[in-house]
């Protein structure tokens, strides 16, 4: 549970959520996500799928790529701040 507790405080937990689960939906929609089309189903169900699929569809690349944007910045922020400690203490020597 301490581990669990320590993954979903980390800084980069939230973004990788998402780049994970753009990451899930596109390969989902690679090996079959349209099955719902290949079965009779009333057309306002078919309607609303249709519309959900396009609104992730839309919206996820979007989501991946401020994900991704913000991993490598954060990952950026932290690996120059332990370069200028890293400095700071070998100027105080």
């Amino acid at each position: 549970m301490k581990t669990l507790m320590a993954v979903v405080r980390n800084e980069y937990f939230p973004a990788a959520a998402v780049l994970a689960f753009v990451v899930l939906f596109w390969t989902a929609g690679l090996f079959g996500g349209l099955s719902l089309l290949s079965t009779s189903q009333p057309p306002i169900a078919t309607l609303f799928w249709l519309l959900f699929v396009y609104a992730v569809a839309v919206l996820s690349p979007l989501a991946g790529l401020l994900a991704a944007v913000d991993l490598v910045r954060r990952w950026w922020r932290n690996r120059r701040a332990a370069r200028i400690g890293t400095g700071a203490a070998r100027h105080d020597q």
